[in-house]
């Protein structure tokens, strides 16, 4: 299959995603509602395989569009138009492969695909956990259990957002969970004998030495499948607490130790991005006993700072605080230091559970390809619900599939000789010259400003408003391409021998 995106999200940046979707209860005989929430997830091979073969869009007037809580603002029936006629005929395999090829295990411990929620707010209720795993999630890091007596602050987030509406960034000053050591215990109990196969990840933090212990052995009484240690939540900063440990490979060490003194079970330490090198803490996590690594955590942030009242967000009676950053803008950082994780030979055998910026399975083959084993989620969720999980198990499942992949396992690490921590590595005796697509260019010249004033002086519009470039100007930085609305600049050009 050619897995080229035929949609994009910025096709239907008007559509909110909603609950109950009018576009699907006025068409009666289709689902766009969640044909555009996978295009949404980069998604659309499996939003094309699930339409009929007869295109019953062809002759329909549009009553979806009307229904629309915007009306009109939404192409729905061109969006399922384009599925019809561009996708659907370039798709080869008709299913998408065995629900099998997406099971896999942490540190041998069984999941039926690698999707987890993160210890956060989206895992921290019975009732939140049960309705993730009827929906899908192979499994939970329980929002992190203490014996701390905590209490919100409110408001506690904040939000950079996108042209459509949707979070680019997050920031969050949560803490831990609010429910006694023995409330979750007693969730815990109730999870399990209700999904025994579904797996709980058991994120704790421990006051002292003592502690860590106690709760690693608690957890495993009453029913984790394992430990995640909470060394790196940027909220929690009393002394010896979050990320003041995920700094100190000494401190993440001890309490390693002190953990799993507490417990047989596998042990995952969660380490801060917060640092200039995570493979320190790693090691000493290792060496103390832990049997993989959980990263990254939220990377400590200031945003959205008034004009009129000079507090950043969120403010609380006047008042903000330094707090942790998510969303899909930290997954570049993230996978820096998963791809370092991996790379380590220190570290070979470690079980790698991968988070930060994950919206698509494409977001999660990244981090797959990088090392990771499994997938770990919450500020996706956060936004648009546990119903996220259908399209990343089925968008990785048929690109698995039609790969060739027998099992989510086989792709692990598979990029990890294509990546390298300094760029004195890189072939520079060619240049790859950007390509014009004329027939989808719309004259807009923004390609032709960005070179001008951000890159080599190499575009100019000819009489037609269309781009001609400069080759002996043009250095093949490719900005213009990244910058182009209508995705009429690719990097299909010809590539030379730079002159000498």
């Amino acid at each position: 299959m050619n897995f080229e995106k035929k949609i994009y999200r910025s096709d239907m940046l008007r559509c909110t995603l909603c609950a109950d979707a009018p576009c699907t209860a006025a068409c009666g005989k289709l689902d766009p509602a969640k044909c555009l929430r996978s295009i949404w997830f980069s998604n659309e091979e499996n939003a094309a395989i699930s339409l009929p073969e007869k295109n019953r869009c062809a002759d329909c007037p549009g009553q979806c569009e009307e229904a629309c809580i915007r009306p009109h603002e939404v192409p729905v029936r061109k969006l399922m138009m384009k599925l019809y006629e561009e996708v659907k005929p370039e798709i080869e395999v008709k299913g998408t492969g065995k629900k099998a090829i997406l099971k896999t295990d942490i540190c041998g411990k069984p999941l039926e695909n690698p999707f987890l929620l993160s210890s956060s707010v989206v895992a921290s209720t019975y009732d939140m956990c049960a309705r993730a795993f009827e929906a899908g999630w192979a499994g939970v890091a329980f929002k992190t259990i203490c014996s701390l007596d905590i209490h919100e602050a409110s408001p506690r987030f904040s939000a950079i957002t996108g042209p459509s509406g949707s979070i680019i960034g997050f920031k969050n000053i949560e803490q831990l969970s609010d429910h006694s050591v023995e409330e979750n215990m007693a969730i815990f109990r109730h999870l399990k004998q209700n999904y025994p196969d579904k797996f709980i990840l058991a994120s704790i933090m421990g006051k002292n030495t003592e502690e860590w212990t106690s709760l690693a052995r608690a957890c495993e009484e009453n029913g984790a499948d394992a430990v995640e240690l909470n060394f790196s939540c940027p909220n929690m900063m009393g002394e010896g607490l979050g990320s003041d440990i995920g700094q100190v490979p000494e401190l993440v060490g001890h309490f390693t130790a002190a953990a799993k003194r507490g417990t047989s079970l596998p042990v995952l330490a969660k380490l801060t991005p917060n640092v200039e090198k995570m493979s320190p803490p790693a090691e000493a996590a290792l060496k103390s006993g832990a049997d993989g690594i959980a990263a990254i955590n939220t990377i400590k942030s200031i945003m959205g700072i008034s004009p009129h009242t000079y507090v950043s967000a969120p403010a609380v009676h006047g008042m903000s605080a330094v707090g942790g950053y998510s969303g899909n803008a930290v997954k570049p950082i993230a996978l820096r230091f998963i791809a370092e994780l991996a790379k380590n030979p220190l570290l070979s055998g470690m079980h790698i559970s991968g988070m930060g910026g994950v919206e698509t399975w494409e977001d999660a083959f990244e981090f797959l390809a990088l090392g990771a084993s499994s997938i770990q989620v919450t500020t996706a969720v956060m936004q648009y619900g546990y119903r996220i999980i259908e399209d990343l198990k089925s968008g990785l499942q048929l690109y698995l599939a039609e790969k060739g992949f027998r099992s989510v396992k086989d792709v692990v690490g598979s990029a990890l000789d294509n990546i390298s921590e300094t760029t004195d590595v890189l072939e520079r005796d060619t240049i790859l010259f950007p390509k014009f697509h004329h027939d989808r260019c719309i004259g807009c010249g923004r390609c032709m400003i960005s070179c001008m004033d951000g890159g080599h002086q190499a575009i100019h519009l000819n009489e037609k408003r269309r781009p001609v470039l400069d080759g002996k100007k043009c250095v093949g930085c490719h900005l213009c391409r990244l910058v182009c609305p209508a995705r009429a600049i690719s990097s299909a050009g010809k590539r030379i021998t730079r002159v000498k």
